[in-house]
């Protein structure tokens, strides 16, 4: 049996690559300066010289994960991210080097909400996040229009009542 199943075509917002370069800085910035601090440390305190340089050695490689993370790879995330939302599927296909493609059945979706943090916000987006009884799956970096539309579309096709992170759920 062969289902013709078209490929996903819409893409995310290009601020996606803003957000991530945000959100990278920050991780890999406070990973840093957790570093130094204990490498300076280890420079007052006089602790085995055996910890120091393991310290600058992680600071290295922190500091090349944090030019990678910031200059590099949320151009591609954003390039490579596609999703399609029909009647019968929910399509998640992204990667550059390991492409996954989800295919979600509208029949096994419990619940769809929006979700914004202080950095979306700022550039006016929005993720949406799908959950399933096994897993839930996101689609990251919409603007706020589409987003709210695409959960109505969503909680439509599968029959669920769309949720918002800031709305209490109730068991």
């Amino acid at each position: 049996m062969n289902i013709e199943i078209e490929e996903p075509t819409s893409s995310i917002s290009s601020y996606a690559v803003n957000v991530w370069r945000i959100t990278g800085a920050l991780d890999h910035g406070s990973a840093l300066a957790v570093i130094a601090i204990l490498a300076g440390c280890a420079v007052k305190f006089q602790w085995y010289s055996w910890i120091s340089t393991t310290l600058y050695i992680l600071g290295a490689i922190f500091l090349v994960l944090l030019i990678i993370s910031v200059a590099f790879l949320p151009a591609y995330r954003q390039r490579s991210w596609r999703f399609r939302i029909d009647s019968r599927y929910i399509q998640l296909k992204h990667g550059t080097w390991e492409v996954r493609h989800t295919i979600i059945p509208m029949e096994k979706v419990e619940y769809v909400k929006t979700e914004q943090g202080p950095i979306l916000k700022r550039y006016g987006l929005y993720n949406i996040w799908v959950g399933t009884t096994t897993s839930k799956h996101v689609i990251p970096a919409i603007s706020g229009e589409e987003a709210y539309r695409l959960k109505g579309l969503i909680a439509a096709y599968a029959n669920v009542k769309a949720n918002d992170s800031n709305e209490e759920e109730t068991v």
